[in-house]
């Protein structure tokens, strides 16, 4: 049997800048809500939505209550490209 294709997730050198200045436990759960993307990118929990204005194009999911990463998807590979609060990210 073959084994089966595994998403394949780049984090831009924006997205990991901005990883360098989250609060603690952040990252961790980055990790735990990146893992539960990739076994259902539209978990609930996740609230994966399409952007406008700016981020155009992007999709979003929640990390924790206020912190969000933003993505987009080419050539079928995920590129998240930003994290951060809702008011770093969207004001």
């Amino acid at each position: 049997m073959a084994e089966e294709a595994r998403m394949k997730i780049i984090l831009a050198p924006s997205f990991l800048k901005d990883q360098d200045k989250l609060i603690a436990g952040v990252n961790e759960r980055f990790a735990e809500r990146r893992n539960l993307f990739i076994d259902n990118p539209f978990h609930p929990i996740l609230n994966n939505h399409p952007l406008h204005g700016e981020y155009q194009g992007c999709r979003s999911i929640n990390v924790t209550g206020n912190h969000r990463a933003i993505f987009y998807i080419k050539d079928g590979v995920y590129v998240f490209i930003r994290i951060g609060t809702h008011p770093q990210l969207y004001e």
